[in-house]
């Protein structure tokens, strides 16, 4: 059974006349649920390497590991460093089940991506959620990921396409790896369902956050060595270089 919940339901009524903002439950001065206040306080990354989108000092850089080792996507588009409140906000959403919190986030990200497109940013063909291992799948009963892609699909008229990318290895959580042991963790744990879908395609990665960037890495390197022709990321969060 594919343990995916269906989200053709809204989790939270967008649509009524007033909205209350979901971080401090104020009324919203929008008819997004967030208020003005809070949405300024929130950790918008700023300078960031132009490939990994690693927060630097300034902008208009590229971090040493991406001159040294380029990694196989593209660009990274997110909006946030992983610091509070999102921090908060994205483990209530991955591990305690609060879609709203997920739902606002996306929008939010949406309108991001959407701001990048109309300055001439490229759309992609089709946008791919991390796939999530099948243990942790039925244990979470969702993949985040993935609902994170089909909320911006709706609000970018996007295709979305779930079952493009597999696992077909459990590993162990990422969590608490270095960066060369998240890759070892990695390697030959995921396969293309259909490798012709992905000739000459403009694809882009969609996940929660993005930590080193090896699973973004090793997903993109699948399918640019499968013929796409570019693989961008987007994510909600990226940490910064640990020690900073």
């Amino acid at each position: 059974m594919y343990c995916q919940p269906h989200n053709g339901h809204q989790v939270y009524i967008w649509l009524e006349n007033v909205q209350y903002c979901l971080l401090c439950d104020e009324r919203a001065d929008s008819d997004t649920s967030i208020c003005t206040a809070c949405e300024s306080d929130l950790p918008w990354l700023i300078d960031q390497c132009e490939r990994c989108a690693l927060p630097l000092p300034m902008s208009g850089l590229t971090c040493a590991q991406c001159t040294r080792q380029p990694p196989a996507f593209n660009e990274v588009i997110v909006p946030w460093l992983y610091d509070f409140p999102i921090d908060a906000l994205v483990t209530r959403f991955k591990h305690q089940g609060k879609w709203p919190l997920g739902r606002l986030l996306a929008e939010l990200l949406g309108q991001t991506l959407q701001h990048r497109f109309d300055e001439g940013l490229a759309k992609p063909d089709r946008m791919i959620p991390v796939p999530l291992a099948n243990k942790r799948l039925r244990q979470r009963g969702y993949n985040q990921a993935a609902m994170l892609a089909n909320w911006l699909g709706s609000h970018l008229d996007l295709p979305v396409d779930e079952r493009l990318i597999k696992r077909v290895k459990e590993t162990p959580a990422q969590q608490g790896l270095d960066a060369k042991a998240r890759k070892r963790n990695l390697r030959d744990a995921f396969a293309l369902t259909d490798p012709d879908r992905v000739m000459g395609k403009h694809l882009a990665l969609i996940d929660d956050v993005l930590t080193t960037g090896s699973t973004a890495d090793t997903l993109a390197r699948l399918l640019i060595e499968a013929g796409a022709r570019k693989v961008d990321v987007y994510c909600l969060a990226r940490t910064p270089k640990p020690g900073d």
